[in-house]
């Protein structure tokens, strides 16, 4: 489990600009991103393993 900041997870997943991940963070409990995401403070982090496993399981039907 490593987490990342936000900065730092757009960099490791260039898909993923800093304003879709902050999106994502603030609609989590809509979209069930809450798995891999730590609040600490003001701090966000992200799980980079969770979040591969939550981009994969957003595939459409």
């Amino acid at each position: 489990m490593s987490f990342l900041t936000v900065k730092q997870t757009s960099q490791k997943f260039p898909a993923f600009t800093e304003n879709s991940l902050r999106w994502i963070i603030f609609n989590s409990k809509q979209n069930g991103a809450t798995a891999f995401i730590r609040k600490v403070g003001r701090k966000v982090l992200i799980d980079a393993d969770g979040f591969m496993n939550w981009i994969d399981s957003q595939k459409e039907a």
